[in-house]
């Protein structure tokens, strides 16, 4: 059976589970993922440990492992940026095609107030269960990376 647990500023997760969500991410994003040093950036965003608008980490667990999860950060913009980006979501490799993914963002949805942003890259195979949640490809992203 499916469990979620739901983590923020008013709710933190212990150092280790936290640790674990981060490993999770880290090997289950893949290719379409960031290094851990960024997803922890992410987390402490999301978690208000750094200053920010804080978010949310929704966990999900089978069995007491961890089978998916989701970081969405909120932006404190309306309308013309949404006020939430959801930066990571990933589910359990041993686990992929089993709905994990499909409650997750069902659970996302219903725990954000306000729009949402996500990124994803085209060959991205979850692309379609994005666009079945109603989100659409408004705009191509461009980014200027300046050199340290």
């Amino acid at each position: 059976m499916i469990k979620t647990v739901i983590f923020n500023a008013n709710k933190k997760p212990t150092l280790e589970e936290k640790n674990d969500i981060i490993k999770f991410l880290f090997e289950n994003l893949q290719e379409y993922g960031d290094p851990e040093s960024d997803i922890e950036k992410c987390v402490n965003y999301a978690l208000k440990e750094t200053p920010s608008f804080g978010g949310f980490v929704l966990v999900s667990q089978l069995n007491n492992k961890i089978s998916g999860a989701v970081i969405v950060n909120r932006t404190g913009m309306k309308d013309f940026i949404p006020e939430n980006i959801l930066v990571y979501i990933a589910t359990s490799k041993d686990h992929r095609g089993e709905g994990i993914g499909k409650e997750l963002m069902q659970k996302t949805i219903e725990l954000t107030d306000g729009s949402i942003a996500l990124h994803v890259e085209p060959n991205n195979p979850a692309k379609y269960l994005y666009e079945k949640f109603g989100f659409t490809n408004k705009y191509l992203e461009m980014r200027y990376k300046r050199s340290k």
